[in-house]
Protein backbone atom coordinates (compact mmCIF):
# COMPACT_ATOMS: atom_id res chain seq x y z
CA UNK A 1 0.00 0.00 0.00
CA UNK A 2 0.75 3.53 -0.59
CA UNK A 3 2.09 5.51 2.62
CA UNK A 4 -0.83 7.64 4.07
CA UNK A 5 1.61 9.97 5.43
CA UNK A 6 2.91 10.66 1.96
CA UNK A 7 -0.62 10.23 0.54
CA UNK A 8 -1.45 13.66 2.75
CA UNK A 9 1.20 15.36 1.37
CA UNK A 10 0.86 14.68 -2.46
CA UNK A 11 -3.00 15.54 -1.33
CA UNK A 12 -1.98 19.06 -0.07
CA UNK A 13 0.10 19.51 -3.13
CA UNK A 14 -2.46 19.17 -5.43
CA UNK A 15 -4.94 21.19 -3.53
CA UNK A 16 -2.38 23.90 -3.10
CA UNK A 17 -1.77 23.74 -7.25
CA UNK A 18 -5.12 24.39 -7.40
CA UNK A 19 -5.48 27.53 -5.07
CA UNK A 20 -1.86 28.82 -7.29
CA UNK A 21 -3.71 28.04 -10.71
CA UNK A 22 -6.57 30.04 -9.13
CA UNK A 23 -4.66 33.23 -8.32
CA UNK A 24 -2.41 32.86 -11.36
CA UNK A 25 -5.81 32.98 -13.82
CA UNK A 26 -6.24 36.60 -14.24
CA UNK A 27 -2.57 36.93 -15.54
CA UNK A 28 -2.08 34.41 -17.69
CA UNK A 29 -1.19 34.46 -20.90
CA UNK A 30 -2.59 32.04 -23.90
CA UNK A 31 -0.26 30.42 -26.18
CA UNK A 32 -0.55 27.01 -28.36
CA UNK A 33 1.60 23.88 -28.24
CA UNK A 34 2.02 21.98 -31.81
CA UNK A 35 -1.01 20.32 -31.87
CA UNK A 36 -3.47 23.67 -31.59
CA UNK A 37 -4.32 23.09 -27.75
CA UNK A 38 -4.11 25.75 -24.89
CA UNK A 39 -0.94 25.96 -22.73
CA UNK A 40 -0.10 28.56 -19.94
CA UNK A 41 3.09 28.91 -17.96
CA UNK A 42 0.50 27.63 -14.92
CA UNK A 43 0.24 24.71 -16.58
CA UNK A 44 4.16 24.04 -16.94
CA UNK A 45 4.88 25.47 -13.55
CA UNK A 46 2.17 23.09 -11.86
CA UNK A 47 3.61 19.96 -13.80
CA UNK A 48 7.01 20.52 -12.55
CA UNK A 49 6.61 21.03 -9.05
CA UNK A 50 3.92 17.96 -8.87
CA UNK A 51 6.40 15.66 -10.42
CA UNK A 52 9.29 16.66 -8.36
CA UNK A 53 7.14 16.08 -5.12
CA UNK A 54 5.72 12.81 -6.83
CA UNK A 55 9.71 11.52 -7.24
CA UNK A 56 10.78 12.45 -3.77
CA UNK A 57 8.17 10.50 -1.94
CA UNK A 58 7.47 7.70 -4.11
CA UNK A 59 10.71 7.43 -5.79
CA UNK A 60 9.63 3.79 -7.38
CA UNK A 61 6.45 4.80 -9.12
CA UNK A 62 5.97 6.07 -12.46
CA UNK A 63 5.13 9.47 -13.80
CA UNK A 64 3.06 10.78 -16.41
CA UNK A 65 1.97 14.36 -16.93
CA UNK A 66 -0.05 16.03 -20.21
CA UNK A 67 3.13 18.88 -19.99
CA UNK A 68 6.53 16.88 -19.56
CA UNK A 69 8.30 13.66 -20.64
CA UNK A 70 9.39 11.67 -17.68
CA UNK A 71 11.10 8.16 -18.95
CA UNK A 72 8.48 5.89 -17.40
CA UNK A 73 8.72 2.17 -15.96
CA UNK A 74 5.83 -0.22 -17.45
CA UNK A 75 6.30 -2.49 -14.72
CA UNK A 76 6.53 0.13 -11.37
CA UNK A 77 3.67 -0.74 -8.97
CA UNK A 78 1.95 2.18 -9.35
CA UNK A 79 1.84 4.85 -12.07
CA UNK A 80 0.65 8.19 -10.92
CA UNK A 81 -0.72 10.37 -14.32
CA UNK A 82 -1.15 14.22 -13.86
CA UNK A 83 -3.20 16.38 -15.68
CA UNK A 84 -1.70 20.00 -14.45
CA UNK A 85 -4.83 22.06 -15.23
CA UNK A 86 -7.72 20.25 -17.37
CA UNK A 87 -9.88 22.54 -19.52
CA UNK A 88 -6.93 24.90 -20.07
CA UNK A 89 -8.66 26.55 -23.18
CA UNK A 90 -11.38 28.10 -20.79
CA UNK A 91 -8.95 28.76 -17.58
CA UNK A 92 -6.84 30.49 -20.34
CA UNK A 93 -9.86 32.90 -20.81
CA UNK A 94 -11.06 33.59 -17.33
CA UNK A 95 -13.77 30.71 -17.10
CA UNK A 96 -14.41 28.91 -13.71
CA UNK A 97 -14.72 25.10 -14.67
CA UNK A 98 -11.16 23.90 -14.83
CA UNK A 99 -8.81 21.65 -12.56
CA UNK A 100 -6.03 20.04 -11.34
CA UNK A 101 -6.00 16.30 -11.43
CA UNK A 102 -3.69 13.47 -10.46
CA UNK A 103 -5.00 9.97 -10.87
CA UNK A 104 -3.28 6.66 -9.80
CA UNK A 105 -2.99 3.15 -11.75
CA UNK A 106 -2.16 0.16 -9.80
CA UNK A 107 0.18 -2.56 -11.25
CA UNK A 108 -3.06 -4.22 -12.61
CA UNK A 109 -3.57 -1.16 -14.57
CA UNK A 110 -6.69 -0.46 -12.06
CA UNK A 111 -7.96 3.56 -11.23
CA UNK A 112 -7.58 3.49 -7.54
CA UNK A 113 -6.65 6.79 -6.27
CA UNK A 114 -7.41 10.29 -7.03
CA UNK A 115 -6.56 14.00 -6.00
CA UNK A 116 -8.77 16.69 -8.00
CA UNK A 117 -8.80 20.34 -7.05
CA UNK A 118 -11.44 22.77 -8.51
CA UNK A 119 -10.83 26.35 -6.78
CA UNK A 120 -13.55 27.91 -9.06
CA UNK A 121 -16.30 24.91 -9.07
CA UNK A 122 -18.28 23.72 -6.38
CA UNK A 123 -21.66 22.92 -5.04
CA UNK A 124 -23.15 25.97 -3.45
CA UNK A 125 -19.26 26.24 -2.17
CA UNK A 126 -16.78 28.42 -3.63
CA UNK A 127 -14.18 25.57 -4.50
CA UNK A 128 -13.73 21.76 -4.58
CA UNK A 129 -11.17 19.34 -3.54
CA UNK A 130 -11.85 15.70 -3.96
CA UNK A 131 -10.15 12.78 -2.32
CA UNK A 132 -9.94 8.73 -2.78
CA UNK A 133 -6.98 6.65 -1.41
CA UNK A 134 -6.06 3.18 -2.58
CA UNK A 135 -8.95 1.23 -1.05
CA UNK A 136 -10.43 3.98 0.49
CA UNK A 137 -13.94 6.22 0.02
CA UNK A 138 -14.01 9.26 -1.78
CA UNK A 139 -14.25 12.77 -0.26
CA UNK A 140 -15.05 16.15 -1.30
CA UNK A 141 -13.58 19.08 1.30
CA UNK A 142 -13.60 16.84 3.75
CA UNK A 143 -16.80 14.97 3.54
CA UNK A 144 -17.46 11.45 2.63
CA UNK A 145 -19.05 11.65 -1.25
CA UNK A 146 -22.47 9.73 -1.46
CA UNK A 147 -24.90 9.65 -4.45
CA UNK A 148 -28.26 11.29 -4.63
CA UNK A 149 -30.38 11.39 -7.06
CA UNK A 150 -31.44 7.96 -9.27
CA UNK A 151 -28.24 7.29 -11.49
CA UNK A 152 -30.13 4.93 -13.69
CA UNK A 153 -32.93 7.29 -14.59
CA UNK A 154 -30.66 9.71 -17.16
CA UNK A 155 -32.25 12.89 -18.12
CA UNK A 156 -29.62 15.01 -17.98
CA UNK A 157 -26.18 14.50 -18.91
CA UNK A 158 -22.49 16.10 -19.29
CA UNK A 159 -20.48 15.52 -22.16
CA UNK A 160 -17.41 17.37 -24.59
CA UNK A 161 -18.11 21.08 -26.51
CA UNK A 162 -17.49 19.01 -30.05
CA UNK A 163 -20.10 16.31 -29.08
CA UNK A 164 -22.19 17.81 -31.83
CA UNK A 165 -19.73 16.81 -34.10
CA UNK A 166 -19.36 13.14 -32.85
CA UNK A 167 -22.82 12.32 -31.89
CA UNK A 168 -26.50 10.99 -33.45
CA UNK A 169 -29.02 13.24 -30.66
CA UNK A 170 -32.40 12.44 -32.56
CA UNK A 171 -33.32 10.02 -30.06
CA UNK A 172 -32.02 11.75 -26.98
CA UNK A 173 -34.76 14.14 -25.35
CA UNK A 174 -32.77 14.95 -22.22
CA UNK A 175 -30.64 17.82 -20.94
CA UNK A 176 -26.85 18.30 -21.91
CA UNK A 177 -24.68 20.12 -20.08
CA UNK A 178 -21.30 21.24 -21.11
CA UNK A 179 -18.27 22.70 -18.32
CA UNK A 180 -14.85 22.58 -20.40
CA UNK A 181 -13.48 20.20 -18.29
CA UNK A 182 -13.50 16.25 -19.33
CA UNK A 183 -12.73 15.47 -15.44
CA UNK A 184 -14.87 17.31 -14.54
CA UNK A 185 -17.75 16.40 -16.87
CA UNK A 186 -16.80 12.91 -15.63
CA UNK A 187 -17.28 13.85 -11.60
CA UNK A 188 -20.54 15.24 -11.79
CA UNK A 189 -23.35 12.07 -11.62
CA UNK A 190 -21.10 11.82 -8.54
CA UNK A 191 -21.29 15.38 -7.44
CA UNK A 192 -24.77 16.45 -8.85
CA UNK A 193 -28.32 14.75 -8.14
CA UNK A 194 -29.60 15.72 -11.26
CA UNK A 195 -26.78 14.45 -13.56
CA UNK A 196 -26.95 10.46 -14.34
CA UNK A 197 -24.62 10.03 -17.16
CA UNK A 198 -21.76 11.60 -18.67
CA UNK A 199 -20.71 10.44 -22.43
CA UNK A 200 -16.80 11.04 -23.71
CA UNK A 201 -15.24 11.89 -26.60
CA UNK A 202 -11.43 11.71 -27.82
CA UNK A 203 -9.59 11.68 -24.32
CA UNK A 204 -6.20 11.31 -23.22
CA UNK A 205 -5.17 9.24 -20.30
CA UNK A 206 -4.88 12.21 -18.21
CA UNK A 207 -8.38 13.51 -18.97
CA UNK A 208 -10.42 10.50 -17.61
CA UNK A 209 -8.03 8.33 -14.54
CA UNK A 210 -8.77 10.71 -11.64
CA UNK A 211 -12.79 10.76 -12.38
CA UNK A 212 -13.07 7.31 -13.37
CA UNK A 213 -11.43 5.99 -10.07
CA UNK A 214 -14.20 8.52 -8.25
CA UNK A 215 -16.67 6.83 -10.51
CA UNK A 216 -15.76 3.26 -9.81
CA UNK A 217 -15.60 3.78 -6.27
CA UNK A 218 -19.31 4.48 -6.23
CA UNK A 219 -20.37 1.97 -8.52
CA UNK A 220 -20.14 3.24 -11.60
CA UNK A 221 -17.95 3.03 -14.64
CA UNK A 222 -16.86 3.46 -18.33
CA UNK A 223 -17.92 1.95 -21.21
CA UNK A 224 -16.83 2.21 -24.89
CA UNK A 225 -19.48 2.34 -27.48
CA UNK A 226 -19.94 -1.80 -27.81
CA UNK A 227 -21.09 -2.58 -24.03
CA UNK A 228 -16.85 -3.17 -23.04
CA UNK A 229 -15.55 -1.68 -19.38
CA UNK A 230 -12.76 0.48 -19.96
CA UNK A 231 -9.39 -1.09 -19.43
CA UNK A 232 -6.16 1.13 -19.81
CA UNK A 233 -4.02 -0.31 -21.97
CA UNK A 234 0.18 0.14 -21.85
CA UNK A 235 -0.10 2.18 -25.35
CA UNK A 236 -2.81 4.76 -23.94
CA UNK A 237 -0.67 4.78 -20.45
CA UNK A 238 2.61 5.48 -21.79
CA UNK A 239 2.50 6.45 -25.32
CA UNK A 240 0.19 10.02 -25.05
CA UNK A 241 -1.88 8.92 -27.98
CA UNK A 242 -5.55 10.19 -27.74
CA UNK A 243 -8.78 7.49 -27.31
CA UNK A 244 -10.58 7.99 -30.17
CA UNK A 245 -13.48 5.74 -29.15
CA UNK A 246 -16.55 7.11 -27.33
CA UNK A 247 -16.74 6.13 -23.74
CA UNK A 248 -20.31 6.26 -21.71
CA UNK A 249 -19.98 6.86 -18.07
CA UNK A 250 -23.26 6.30 -14.86
CA UNK A 251 -24.52 3.24 -13.76
CA UNK A 252 -24.54 -0.37 -16.24
CA UNK A 253 -28.30 0.69 -16.97
CA UNK A 254 -27.73 4.42 -17.51
CA UNK A 255 -24.59 3.62 -19.84
CA UNK A 256 -26.88 1.05 -21.60
CA UNK A 257 -29.63 3.71 -22.42
CA UNK A 258 -26.56 6.25 -23.37
CA UNK A 259 -25.36 3.45 -25.78
CA UNK A 260 -28.93 2.96 -27.58
CA UNK A 261 -29.79 7.01 -27.43
CA UNK A 262 -26.53 8.57 -28.31
CA UNK A 263 -24.86 6.55 -30.68
CA UNK A 264 -21.64 7.81 -32.65
CA UNK A 265 -22.22 9.41 -36.02
CA UNK A 266 -21.06 7.00 -38.94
Amino acid sequence: MLDKIKLDAIANEIEEAGHFAYRMQKSVHRSFKKDGSVLTEADTTISHSIIERIHSLFPEAAVISEEEETGNNMDAEWIFILDPIDGTDVYSQGMPSFAVSLGVLDKNRNPVAAYIAAPRFGTGEESLFIRLDPDGKPTVNGEELTLHGDKDDVREIMMGSKGAHDMDFSRFDGKIRVLGSTILHILSPALFPSVEGVVVQKCFVWDIISSHAILKSLGMDLEDENGNLFKYSNEFIFSKRMLSSILYGGTEKGRAYLRATLPPLR
